[in-house]
């Protein structure tokens, strides 16, 4: 008889632990990141706005002649090509982690991403 409980109580334990990994699997996709965009903006108004998952090639073109190329590429972000003096948007490396930006200070061009995978580092920095 004992042993009938010892199998009875065994059921129940692993039934427990089932529900709860169903449970924490339920909470992980429903708390997963959607969204993850980039935003460019031009003198502070939003000129572009486009998912990160989606490769493109966006041309920055304003009405002075000032000129940015911007790619998006398997979920990285960064500047091809600029007409500003010291290019250093052009130098940045790519991007990827929520807020991380490329600044072209000439052109008054940010581009930024929100909504993105946290970067490790600057969570244990915080």
């Amino acid at each position: 008889m004992g042993n009938k409980m010892l199998k009875r109580n065994d059921m129940i334990m692993m039934g427990i632990v089932l529900l709860i990994a169903l449970i924490s699997l339920g909470f992980f996709f429903l708390n997963k990141k959607e969204g993850s965009a980039v935003i460019i903006t031009v003198d502070g108004e939003i000129y572009q706005q486009t998912e990160l998952d989606q490769n493109n090639t966006i041309k920055i073109k304003q009405d002075n002649g000032d000129y940015n190329e911007v790619i998006i590429e398997d979920g990285y972000v960064w500047m091809t090509d600029a007409d500003c003096p010291d290019k250093l948007c052009v130098k940045h490396n790519k991007i990827h982690y929520d807020h991380e930006t490329i600044v072209c200070l000439p052109h008054k061009v940010v581009v930024e991403i929100v909504g993105g995978e946290e970067n490790t580092v600057d969570i244990i920095a915080k």
